[in-house]
């Protein structure tokens, strides 16, 4: 297969390509690397507006100010940075409450705190039996002593997606904090705050933005950081002037600035900023509407080839993504390398094979899969 054809490209939900992507990513990362190794004094100017031009994009994305969104490594390090900001009371003695079917990064951030921060972790079971968490399991367990629930939009492992406004209206019933991670549904889904606002959110630009690794983003809720959010882990840049350098006289940021920490990454965030324009610059709805066709035609090619369909059929309870369970006889680990060689890419965790068609991948690349995936 050549090096440029993705029309057999079903991993959008581990990393997402464009048409153009490799060459919009080298003229960027050129583009960089010429004004940061230029002979002037300059190049840090470009390098923040480079990063704050990302986040600028994402909270367009989100429906968010652009002084309530930051930066950070990865998903985890955005919410581990929301966390280490709240106040002890918030959570001590209190329940924080999360689907078994969250990112298992997030889960692992929250058991291991749980103790140092004085907080039960309540995590909502997968029913005997099926497959994702029920929204209604999920809303059931979130009781008067729930401060914090952390809210996975689209399960990696499933596709399941949540009813976002009966979230919101159960957050408000009990007065908790609510947080949700969006990674699996930015870019490809619609989101807006001002419909269902949360106190916290956290995504990347991977998957369906097309981006770089290292470009974790967070936004807070105004109102949630009026609360007196302070985050241990502090720099220069989590002031409102980072050139105050009075050591004596530090104060945060009044805005979502305050989760910055020391000297800022910016190369992950440059690289990422086409994919991102290219995504936004779509007609609304055209990505999701070829998305929407090729998971109609999975879905009744895996129904054919007798594979136990994982993710709910119904298009407004699933994300962008297919997921299956391998058939008893056979090995997901060895289907991922034997799908590689025919240039069609998925992949695997334990049984369950995962499919995610996206703007490269075509009716050909379908055609291909269902010559070679076994029956």
């Amino acid at each position: 297969m050549p090096d440029n054809d993705f029309s057999g490209w079903l991993m959008y939900h581990s990393v997402g390509v464009y048409p153009g992507h490799r060459e919009a990513m080298t003229d960027a990362l050129a583009r960089f690397a010429s004004t940061w190794c230029a002979p002037d004094d300059t190049r840090w100017d470009e390098a923040l507006a480079a990063r704050a031009r990302l986040f600028s994009d994402w909270a367009a994305l989100i429906g968010a100010r652009d002084a309530d969104v930051f930066g950070a490594q990865n998903v985890t390090d955005a919410f581990a940075r929301f966390l280490d900001g709240l106040a002890d009371d918030v959570l001590r003695d209190r329940t924080v409450l999360v689907a078994a079917d969250c990112f298992p990064s997030l889960h692992f951030l929250l058991s291991g705190l749980a103790t140092r921060r004085g907080f039960t972790l309540r995590t909502v079971p997968v029913r005997a039996g099926e497959d994702y968490v029920r929204d209604e399991d999920f809303i059931e367990a979130w009781t008067g002593d729930v401060a914090l629930a952390l809210v996975t939009w689209v399960s990696s492992l499933t596709s399941k997606r949540v009813n976002l406004a009966a979230m919101c209206e159960q957050a408000r019933r009990r007065g908790s904090l609510a947080a949700l991670d969006v990674t699996q549904g930015t870019g490809i889904l619609p989101f807006d705050l001002n419909e269902t606002p949360f106190d916290f959110v956290c995504g990347s630009t991977l998957k369906w933005l097309c981006g770089a690794p290292g470009t974790g983003l967070g936004y807070i809720a105004p109102h949630a950081l009026a609360r007196g959010v302070e985050p241990a882990v502090r720099g220069w840049f989590s002031q409102e002037n980072p050139f105050d350098w009075n050591i004596d006289a530090f104060s945060y940021a009044s805005d979502a600035r305050r989760f910055d920490t020391g000297t800022p990454s910016v190369l992950p965030f440059v690289a990422s900023q086409p994919g991102m324009s290219w995504m936004r610059a779509q007609p609304a709805g055209s990505v999701r509407a070829h998305n929407l066709s090729l998971c109609h035609e999975l879905i009744a090619m895996l129904d054919d080839k007798r594979y136990r369909l994982l993710s709910p059929r119904a298009d407004d309870e699933r994300g962008a993504s297919i997921m299956a369970e391998a058939p008893a006889h056979l090995d997901a680990a060895s289907i991922v390398v034997q799908l590689k060689e025919a240039g069609l890419f998925v992949d695997s965790r334990g049984r369950t094979l995962r499919f995610s068609p996206g703007v490269c991948t075509t009716r050909a690349g379908l055609e291909r899969l269902a010559q070679c995936l076994p029956q």
